[in-house]
């Protein structure tokens, strides 16, 4: 799927679900930051997926502090290098960010706090130095 057709299927709310893995989801706000500047883009992709969760049935799914702490990361991680400009590029030089199941989050947040209830529904700042 091309970034347009990613864009277009996310926002139309045609995007099936198992099209859109964590991978989709960071390349997705890659797309984002690309186009927009960041608060724009964390405010659209915020909105955005808050309606994509809703859309599937799942509209408890969706979390603030998860969602704020990656589209930051990606933003640096953009801005620290040259590869910014190709997908491919930045996925290859930044697969910590693609691998749900180590979750890089995990060494900014204790577990207990992004299963909180208050990080679900507003951005909590990393509590884990």
């Amino acid at each position: 799927m091309t970034d347009r057709e990613l864009i277009e299927r996310f926002e139309n709310l045609t995007l099936q679900p198992e099209r859109f893995p964590h991978r989709e989801h960071v390349r997705l706000t890659w797309i984002y930051l690309n186009e927009y500047p960041a608060p724009t883009a964390l405010s659209k992709f915020c909105e955005g997926l808050k309606r994509f969760a809703a859309s599937v049935g799942k509209p408890d799914r969706y979390h603030e502090t998860i969602t704020w702490a990656y589209s930051l990361l990606i933003h640096e991680r953009m801005a620290r290098t040259e590869a910014a400009d190709s997908w491919e590029v930045f996925a290859e030089a930044n697969q910590d960010l693609l691998d749900w199941g180590s979750n890089i989050l995990k060494h900014y947040y204790h577990e207990e706090t992004l299963q909180s209830d208050l990080a679900k529904r507003v951005f909590l700042s990393p509590d884990k130095m």
